[in-house]
């Protein structure tokens, strides 16, 4: 089906496979009344663009925010959103359930092709380690680190 789970993680897989890590939400739990239901799905792209839907307007809007705090810290965790302010206020969550929603950072695999803004900062940062010389820059099988063209790795970022 178009827009459906399987293009969300056709999207993701590509964005994997060229050095982008991602994150996926997945509402595991609702209460009371919930613009989505369990198994509903949408995926954060690390520039921050959003494909797929939890509901819409403010419970995304959590959700983008808290999946942009764990993707910088690498970590992936389960929570709780309540959908019940104040009716009156501008821009509340009104329908006043709850939802759990697991928030799962998915990291590019070892032989991931690293995007265009992943090799500049490589490319300057071998750049650097070389006394300014410019070259193709690689990653060390160990750290992940970029190496410098004579084969040296490179401070950590």
């Amino acid at each position: 089906m178009p827009g459906g789970l399987r293009d969300l993680l056709n999207t993701a897989h590509e964005r994997l496979q060229v050095g982008e890590p991602v994150v996926l939400a997945t509402v595991v739990a609702t209460r009371g009344s919930t613009p989505q239901k369990a198994g509903a799905h949408m995926m954060i792209a690390s520039d921050g663009k959003m494909y797929g839907t939890i509901g819409g307007g403010c419970i995304e809007a959590e959700v983008w925010s808290e999946a942009s705090r764990l993707l910088r810290r690498g970590e992936s965790a389960l929570r709780e959103f309540v959908l019940a302010d104040d009716p009156d206020a501008p821009g509340g969550d009104v329908c006043g359930g709850t939802m759990e929603v697991f928030i799962d950072i998915l990291k590019p695999p070892a032989g991931a092709v690293a995007s265009g803004r992943q090799l500049a900062l490589e490319a300057g940062s071998a750049a650097g380690a070389t006394g300014g010389q410019r070259g193709a820059s690689t990653a060390d099988g160990e750290s992940g680190r970029p190496t410098s063209p004579a084969g040296e790795s490179s401070p950590a970022a």
